[in-house]
């Protein structure tokens, strides 16, 4: 199992905010499980955002009142007999801080405070909802997480996207009711944890690579693609003629086995393979240099993959990041990725 604080490492380079003053300290807390560093960071990013102001919009409210506002809703009103009372059924736009993203914390919390988190946590977090009395809760089965950010909504664009972690990775139920904690996140959020770390890492220890998660077209002779699929890299690094695409992966097994035979997933060679071949052909300068990476997320499997490969003329390579390593092993690993393929080191500030 993934240390808990490399979990925090790993969120801190996916989510930025989470290297800024108010949070450096938490890298040097010790957390029991997963729902506790999230508490943590739940519990800073409510406190700064509660200092700034929960935000409000308008939102729309049904009223029966004896005054007319906003909008008469003439059926309600007769169905409802409000009209022999000598009031209106209303619908009328509230300004409130009883807003979707506020639910969505509300509702989040509500679920972590059900989970094995410390007393002392769990203390700040039922003193931080009473600013969230007048805000309703949610079903978190239900909850619409393609959420669009503005200047005015911004500062929560963090929290979300913890609470959504937060709540894929709790919301399972036992036969009695429950809320059952699940000792890691999901295999697919952590993917895209991974992915994404991976990411943000590479863009902000090496600024003088530009880090992307780009598209490659398809090297097409007659310009044809009608429903070809998209081939979206999860990392392309680039540093003057040479291109590294990396294809990032997590799973429980980095192998497959049959007969008792390890070989590589075929599909992940052939995606990045394909992904490598469609890159190069691209590309007009004859000095470019395509290469590709599938990094795999160490197992406790005693065979992992550690291979490099020279195909039609680009070199594939198959490694595996130990993520239960000291976070400082971690670091040493990507770093001497770019070293390697790019001859350039890690930018110190």
């Amino acid at each position: 199992m993934i240390p808990v604080q490399n979990i925090y490492y790993m969120l801190s380079y996916a989510f930025q905010t989470l290297q800024a003053k108010g949070y450096r300290s938490i890298a040097t807390e010790d957390f029991e499980n997963t729902a506790d560093l999230f508490a943590e960071i739940i519990i800073r990013g409510l406190s700064y955002q509660i200092k700034r102001g929960l935000g409000k919009s308008y939102v729309p409210k049904t009223e029966t009142i004896s005054v007319l506002r906003g909008k008469l809703d003439i059926t309600e009103s007769i169905k409802t007999q409000a009209l022999v009372r000598r009031q209106m059924v209303c619908i009328y736009d509230d300004f409130s801080e009883n807003t979707y993203l506020n639910q969505i914390i509300k509702s989040s919390v509500e679920l972590l405070l059900k989970s094995e988190i410390s007393k002392k946590r769990e203390k700040e977090l039922r003193k931080l909802m009473l600013y969230f009395q007048n805000i309703d809760t949610l079903d978190l089965y239900h909850v619409d997480w393609n959420v669009q950010y503005n200047r005015n909504n911004q500062t929560y664009q963090m929290l979300i996207s913890i609470c959504q972690l937060l709540v894929k990775g709790l919301l399972q139920t036992n036969a009695d009711g429950q809320t059952k904690l699940m000792d890691f996140l999901d295999e697919q959020r952590m993917c895209r944890l991974y992915e994404k770390f991976i990411l943000e890492y590479y863009r902000k220890e090496f600024p003088q690579l530009r880090a992307s998660a780009s598209q490659i077209p398809w090297a097409l002779d007659n310009g044809f693609h009608d429903m070809l699929p998209v081939m979206q890299s999860d990392i392309m690094l680039t540093y003057k003629e040479r291109v590294l695409i990396i294809d990032a992966k997590y799973y429980a097994h980095t192998t497959q086995i049959q007969y008792d035979v390890h070989t590589l997933h075929s599909n992940n060679l052939y995606q990045i393979f394909t992904y490598v071949k469609n890159k190069d052909m691209e590309l007009s300068s004859p000095d470019h240099k395509v290469s590709g990476m599938l990094l795999y997320a160490q197992t406790d499997e005693l065979i992992q993959p550690n291979q490099s490969y020279q195909m039609s003329g680009n070199r594939i390579d198959v490694r595996t990041l130990d993520l239960n390593a000291d976070f400082a092993v971690i670091r040493e690993q990507m770093n001497g990725i770019v070293e390697e393929y790019f001859e350039c080191k890690q930018q110190v500030v």
